[in-house]
């Protein structure tokens, strides 16, 4: 025999026993999330989804994201319950737009060393994004993984499949002049722009826990969840002929409205037609950041965008309040050959 300590993996930093804990700790909110077309439960290789047999010609849409740079501010801020609804909305936020039903969601967390306790915070907070969206939470990838973050730092992706019928795929081909554009509401800052946002908070001094804006602290509206808008986008275009509708991510309204607009053609919107909630004036006045500047880097108090013809303008909006959003008409499609794909006027 020789003299040598016996290693074992808990030594290098990774806790088998955390983990399986973890998984212990999840399964009950995780199984909430269920969805009639799942096979199997948790813990198999790989999870299996029938095709809901509603579509006659079922197209699958896949999208990816994480949560960016807002994850630090909630790691700082020791505030692990909703980064998990952010993480899902970036997902299915995207899917809905083109008019796909969110399917199923997998989750990856990535730690140096696993705290069971906010793992299982971030992904309750998951499961309630998928809730919330009527997505099934069917497996996920926890990586302890020592040396490769610092302390208890962790990061997450998602990963989402939705459906949509191949007839009433929403792709922006249908945007025409005269077309209408319907804002909804955002919950704050969504899960963009956090560089910019740490940079100010950091610039300006002040602690977001006991900065007061509007009668709650910073760090609540900074922190607050992205606004998942499936079951009231998904009722919308049973009901009503959606032309486009672009999710305002990163790239604000610069950017992410022309990608839903063919050519010549041109969105025209009326900035008078809404006012900015408290959070993005103060980043404003607290990073001196421009106008455009503003437009480029956050969604301003606008989560999607959504153009149809003139006439369904009335049923759209009365549908989306009905639903609880704040939803109104924020400007118009124009025929244009300019190179400006996006007027803010």
């Amino acid at each position: 025999m020789t003299d040598k300590t016996s290693l074992s993996y808990k030594d290098a930093g990774v806790d088998i026993d955390a983990g399986n804990a973890l998984v212990d700790r999840i399964k009950g909110v995780v199984k909430k999330t269920r969805r009639p077309e799942v096979m199997g439960g948790l813990g198999g290789f790989g999870a299996l989804c029938a095709l809901p047999q509603k579509y006659r010609e079922p197209v699958l849409v896949s999208g990816t994201d994480g949560v960016g740079t807002k994850l630090r501010l909630a790691m700082d801020l020791k505030r692990h319950d909703t980064i998990g609804i952010d993480l899902v909305a970036m997902c299915v936020n995207d899917l809905v737009v083109q008019g796909a039903e969110p399917l199923f969601f997998l989750d990856y967390y990535a730690t140096g060393k696993l705290d069971v306790d906010t793992a299982a915070s971030v992904i309750q907070g998951i499961a309630e994004g998928c809730l919330q969206s009527g997505c099934a939470l069917v497996g996920g990838e926890t990586a302890e993984m020592p040396g490769m973050y610092h302390g208890e730092d962790y990061d997450v992706a998602g990963f989402c499949v939705g459906v949509v019928e191949k007839s009433e795929i929403i792709d922006g081909s249908k945007v025409t002049d005269g077309d209408v554009l319907i804002a909804l509401g955002s919950s704050g800052p969504h899960s963009n722009g956090y560089s910019l946002v740490r940079k100010i908070v950091d610039v300006s001094g002040c602690d977001p826990q006991t900065t007061d804006l509007e009668g709650k602290p910073l760090a609540d509206h900074l922190l607050a969840p992205t606004r998942i808008y499936v079951k009231s986008i998904l009722e919308l275009i049973e009901k009503v002929d959606v032309h486009a509708i672009a999710h305002l991510t990163g790239g604000g309204f610069w950017e992410n409205i022309p990608r839903v607009l063919p050519d010549n053609t041109q969105a025209v919107i009326d900035e008078s037609s809404w006012q900015w909630p408290a959070v993005f004036n103060w980043l404003q006045n607290a990073g001196n950041v421009s106008q455009h500047e503003m437009y480029r880097t956050f969604n301003c108090g606008v989560g999607m965008v959504i153009a149809l013809p003139a006439a369904e303008v009335d049923n759209a909006l009365a549908l989306l309040k009905a639903k609880g959003e704040d939803a109104w008409k924020i400007g118009v499609i124009k025929a244009s050959d300019s190179a400006q794909r996006v007027v803010i006027e």
